[in-house]
């Protein structure tokens, strides 16, 4: 990769920051790896009480990158067909036509995704994973860049369908958004306290063909031996017989800790991949991939726990 196609790009990224800055005050964890995750393919989800800014990240980024967003909202009386779309009879021709549903996105914004039945889930999740969808006996490919951006509220869990393990596992990360620090807040209150028509507007920074340049860029970051050995270790680990551990994190994980280092790797301005960077995204990476024993759970004894425990027993390379 050439030095200076390399800065260009990094300062590209550097724009996008800038101008979603301007509507998403703090939250750097979040937005940076959504933009990991745009930036790979993976797919996010996002764990956090309600007024964290996870809607109105998705859309301003969705604005900034230029593609299309659509939002759906998850509730318990959501059909497959008005996620994937159906099947309509007109009766002036006498055909059935396909009506898409809003599936049919580049970035789409899963709110709330357990307060919706399991079938519902299912269907958005085999999209996920295949990329296509089909609509009676038809098969249609998804648009290209896509990414989906669920959300779930860690509070109100009656009457919620909480997504199994292996659901949760086709998302590339799960992230807890934490509240933002007082600074932030006060930013916030100075920003969205005036009239809307005050707040500022984000300009579109980046094309979808800048994506797909941009993704061959990751692509080709450099990742050095030991540090596949090291994100092998880790995922093996994690494997092992344990009290607290019932099941470990499968192969996705072990790509998924590849790709997401490459994209923060890249994030920080570097054209290969440190420990550091593999470190630093492990927890989100396994967080929803690590499943608990009853008697961790009896012991108080969470995912991020044990995986803190993994990084200090696994050698640095």
């Amino acid at each position: 990769m050439e030095r200076t196609d390399f800065l260009d790009e990094i300062k590209l990224i550097t724009d996008l920051k800038g101008e979603i800055g301007k509507i998403i005050i703090g939250q750097r964890y979040m937005v940076d790896r959504i933009l990991i995750g745009l930036l790979t393919g993976g797919h996010i989800l996002l764990e956090g009480v309600p007024g964290l800014a996870k809607s109105l990240t998705a859309s301003t980024i969705a604005q900034v990158v230029g593609v299309d967003f659509k939002r759906i909202q998850f509730t318990p009386d959501l059909l497959p067909a008005d996620i994937l779309g159906t099947e309509i009879y007109n009766q002036k021709t006498g055909e059935f036509v396909v009506k898409k549903g809003p599936i049919f996105s580049n970035l789409i914004l899963a709110d709330e995704i357990n307060r919706a039945p399991a079938k519902v889930q299912s269907a958005l999740l085999e999209a996920m994973q295949e990329k296509q969808v089909t609509i009676g006996e038809k098969t249609y490919s998804l648009d290209s860049p896509f990414l989906v951006i669920a959300t779930q509220n860690p509070l109100e869990q009656q009457g919620t369908y909480p997504l199994p393990e292996a659901q949760q596992d086709r998302f590339m990360m799960k992230l807890k958004i934490r509240y933002p620090g007082r600074e932030e807040e006060r930013r916030i209150i100075d920003c969205y306290s005036k009239e809307q028509s005050d707040n500022p507007e984000v300009r579109k920074v980046l094309s979808r063909e800048d994506i797909f340049r941009l993704r061959k860029k990751v692509d080709a970051i450099y990742l050095d031996e030991n540090i596949k050995n090291y994100v092998l270790d880790i995922v093996l680990k994690s494997r092992e017989e344990s009290k607290y551990i019932a099941c470990g994190a499968s192969p996705r994980a072990s790509i998924s800790l590849i790709k997401a280092a490459k994209g923060r790797a890249f994030l920080e301005g570097r054209d290969f991949v440190v420990p550091d960077d593999v470190k630093a995204i492990a927890y989100d990476v396994l967080r929803h991939r690590i499943i608990l024993t009853y008697e961790a759970e009896a012991e108080d004894m969470t995912s991020e726990k044990i995986i803190a425990d993994i990084l200090e027993q696994v050698n640095l390379p």
